[in-house]
């Protein structure tokens, strides 16, 4: 039965049972087997199978009735203790119902007797009451008052408590005979009132919040408690906007502005909101004044407070920036020395001073403006908020006033100043012509300036007086750093002039243009040609990248008239054989081809002529007056091709001094 059992494993699928018992029958296997398949055997097996299972049935049939027999009779036990249980619980609630009804009989007695015990004791309370009050009226009628109540500002409470029903007794008095005592005890009242309120303000400066309401509910019974509503908000304000601002504003101006301008603005912000309620015919000068009221003592040294920050953080600023390069500033002297050393240089173009060498530092640095903007951008965004309407232009102008002088005086004229001195004298060899970068950044940071005063001043003082000092302010410190450009720039353009002079010297030899054998020239250019037209190439890139508008026509056509001319000198030096002129004319030629990258009308004329004039150093004789009345040289003056036609190396020939006579 053991192995029969274990036949019966869960789950249970009776094709599987009997596949089981099948093949753990020896000879019940299929005839491929290790056995034969025995078919007696297998029956005879299911036949004892079938025996053991009816066995094992009635085995188990015999413990499913004996345990139910069992479940029957714990059944009918569990009813009976059930029902027991039943009996007890109704028991217990009637004694509890019992106990219910006589404890409701001993509360009504008791109620009954509390009802007797408060109608004695009421009109004995009413009556020590009016004896009290009787006593102190006693002590107002007759002028001094002797209570310890009225006199010990302790008892505060117990004072306000019995002035305020003596006010209201006093009310229903006649006033003809009791007129003196009815003024005394408004006094009390009013001074009691007084105390409360002031005893409220105090305590709510310390932060007593439990006297507060004490106090509060004293006064809830007087005429004057919306006055304590009053001075509650108020105080709560002052409170508020006093503890951002007072503990910074001697120690930190930065933080102090930004708070008044935050806890401001929010504060005009509510009021606006708040004019959408009914709060009176006059509700914003109503609000206006409340708002005063707040800030009057911060707005009124509002812009002293914002002009001193100014200066300090920009003085830090542009300090920060010449430790960064560890540079100390140089003194720009002023006065009448200065100025006139200032309208010399102008006027004569002559270094004064000593030239320094600034290794090609422009000493000005975008972040430093755009920081000095930032600074002063946030100032008139205050000024426009903090300032009073009639104030506002005025501020405005103080606070334009330091940026001209940091940004303007302190930064981009200093740099001016230091490039002029760095611009080396013309017939310094191999210079670092670095004063075109000055140009370019100081462009740029004009842009800059000019578009604030645009965006952020002139909101500010376009309808008042002040516009046209703004303007004029303007346009003074503009012109007198364009006219230290134009200085630079001249001298800039002297000094390539200078340049292109050195290499000229090195290179050109006057070989070039005479050569000993003329018919073994095998170059089509010259040296000094070729080295003058890589430089001159450089420096007009250079003066498009560091000019903006018009100046680039402008300054480029000053350096092309100044090449030319340069040029023109240069070829008056040598003697040209007829081979030598050809090299001329093929050197004016490559010159021509980098004027033109001046894209300047004038320049390539200029060159134009100068290729003709060159003509005349090889042009037969006989054709030289055809030469001279052509197109190009018929307006040039004569002397000017005279002059050409001597460089000649045959011009002593009297057949070409004949021809050209």
């Amino acid at each position: 039965m053991a192995t029969t059992a274990e036949l019966f494993e869960e789950p249970f699928v009776a094709d599987e049972y009997i596949e089981r018992l099948v093949w753990r029958t020896p000879g019940g296997g299929s005839r491929g087997g290790p056995e034969a398949f025995d078919p007696k055997r297998l029956l005879e097996e299911f036949v004892n199978h079938i025996q053991e299972l009816q066995i094992m049935d009635e085995r188990i049939q015999r413990r499913v009735e004996k345990l139910e027999q069992q479940c029957q009779k714990e059944a009918k036990e569990f009813a009976k203790k059930v029902q027991e249980l039943q009996k007890s619980n109704q028991v217990a609630f009637q004694h509890f119902q019992e106990l219910d009804e006589h404890i409701s009989y001993v509360a009504t007695k008791v109620c009954h007797l509390g009802d007797q015990l408060e109608g004695v004791n009421t009109p004995r309370q009413r009556a020590v009451e009016a004896q009290k009050l009787m006593k102190y009226f006693n002590e107002f009628l007759d002028g001094e008052l002797k209570s310890d109540v009225f006199k010990n500002s302790e008892k505060i409470k117990e004072a306000a408590d019995i002035i305020q029903k003596l006010h209201l007794i006093a009310q229903e008095l006649p006033f003809d005979r009791f007129s003196e005592v009815k003024s005394k005890i408004a006094s009390k009242y009013h001074d009691l009132e007084c105390q409360l309120i002031q005893e409220f303000t105090n305590a709510q400066k310390r932060g007593e919040i439990s006297r507060m309401r004490e106090v509060a509910a004293v006064l809830l019974h007087f005429k004057g408690y919306s006055h304590c509503v009053d001075v509650y908000i108020k105080q709560c304000q002052e409170s508020f906007v006093k503890d951002q601002l007072e503990e910074c504003r001697k120690s930190d101006a930065e933080q102090y502005l930004k708070n008044l301008y935050d806890l401001y603005t929010r504060t005009t912000n509510l009021s606006s909101k708040l004019m959408e309620f009914n709060l009176g015919t006059d509700k914003q000068t109503f609000l206006s004044k409340l708002i005063k009221c707040i800030f009057i003592s911060y707005l009124e040294n509002y812009i002293e407070v914002e002009i001193g920050y100014l200066k300090s953080r920009s003085a830090m600023i542009l300090q920060r920036y010449y430790d960064s390069k560890n540079h100390q500033k140089r003194s720009i002297g002023t006065g009448g020395i200065q100025d006139l050393k200032e309208r010399i240089r102008l006027r004569t173009n002559l270094p004064l001073g000593p030239s320094i060498d600034t290794h090609g530092e422009t000493f000005l640095s975008q972040e430093v403006v755009v920081n000095l903007l930032q600074e002063t951008k946030q100032a008139f965004e205050r000024c426009h908020r903090l300032s009073d309407p009639s104030d506002l232009p005025r501020n405005a102008f103080r606070i334009f006033t330091v940026l001209v002088e940091f940004l303007c005086i302190e930064h981009i004229d200093y740099a001016l100043e230091t490039g002029l001195a760095g611009i080396p004298s013309s017939d310094s060899k191999n210079a670092n012509l670095y004063f075109l970068d000055v140009v370019q950044q100081a462009n740029t940071i004009f842009h800059l300036f000019d578009k604030q005063f645009n965006d952020h001043l002139m909101p500010l003082i376009s309808s008042s007086p002040k516009l046209s000092e703004c303007l004029q302010k303007k346009k003074d410190i503009i012109e007198q750093m364009e006219m230290k450009l134009d200085t630079g720039i001249d001298r800039t353009l002297n000094c390539m002039v200078g340049q292109m002079k050195h290499i000229l010297t090195a290179e050109q030899k006057k070989t070039d243009f005479k050569p000993e054998d003329e018919n073994n020239v095998l170059i089509q250019y010259t040296n000094a040609c070729v080295k003058v037209c890589g430089y001159v190439r450089k420096q007009v890139e250079k003066i498009r990248n560091s000019m903006d508008g018009k100046n680039v026509d402008t300054v480029l056509m000053e350096f092309g008239v100044r090449f030319h001319r340069l040029i023109y000198e240069h070829l008056q030096q040598y003697s040209y054989s007829c081979m030598g002129g050809m090299l001329a004319i093929c050197d004016v030629a490559e010159y021509r081809k980098c004027a033109k990258d001046f894209k300047i009308p004038l320049v390539l004329q200029l060159f134009d002529t100068l290729h003709a004039l060159c003509n005349l150093l090889v042009v037969a004789p006989d054709n030289l007056k055809q030469v001279c009345s052509g197109e190009q040289l018929a307006n040039l003056d004569k002397n000017i091709l005279h002059s050409f036609v001597q460089l000649r190396a045959d011009y002593r020939s009297a057949r070409l001094a004949r021809h050209f006579s």
